[in-house]
């Protein structure tokens, strides 16, 4: 398996792959990232709000090795200080009618880290913790849970344009 950066900003009906259980088996699929709204008015959605809720069921794990947040038009990447992959805990729905299988991230309250750049993000669960997630062994409330403080090693992400081709 190769975890890749999440990019906070992909499209919505962007494909990644999951982990989440199917029957009794583990499995990894790619699905759509993004919910449909409840109702014609409403937006589709890529994050949902975790506090104060349960999801006994369609649990899902999203492996990445970073994240990206752009705020006030500059993006920044989102490591663990120890460089080790995580995982996004997420749900997954099945397909509707007009909309395919998808998954959407749980957020959080954001770290010390992310919260200089925002006030929520989404959860990140380490290695060790992908099996209370998908097995419900866990309480919702003990897993998702900002990381401690300097977890994330924060770096600004480039144009690509180099600083001497810059106007003066």
């Amino acid at each position: 398996m190769i975890a890749t950066a999440l990019d906070s900003d992909a499209p919505l009906g962007s494909r990644r792959a999951i982990i989440r259980y199917n029957a009794a088996e583990l499995e990894m699929v790619e699905l759509a990232w993004g919910f449909r709204p409840k109702t014609a008015d409403d937006r589709p959605f890529r994050f949902v709000q975790s506090e104060g809720r349960t999801f006994p069921s369609h649990r899902c794990l999203i492996p990445a090795s970073e994240f990206h947040v752009t705020t006030a038009k500059r993006r920044y990447k989102f490591a663990l200080e120890d460089g080790n992959w995580f995982y996004l805990a997420g749900i997954w729905r099945p397909a509707t009618q007009g909309w395919p299988e998808s998954y959407a991230i749980l957020t959080i309250e954001a770290n010390p880290e992310v919260a200089r750049y925002q006030e929520r993000q989404g959860a990140v669960l380490l290695r060790r913790q992908r099996m209370d997630w998908l097995d419900s062994t866990t309480s919702e409330a003990d897993l998702l849970q900002p990381l401690p403080a300097r977890s994330f090693d924060v770096s600004e992400l480039t144009t690509g344009i180099a600083e001497s081709l810059l106007p003066i």
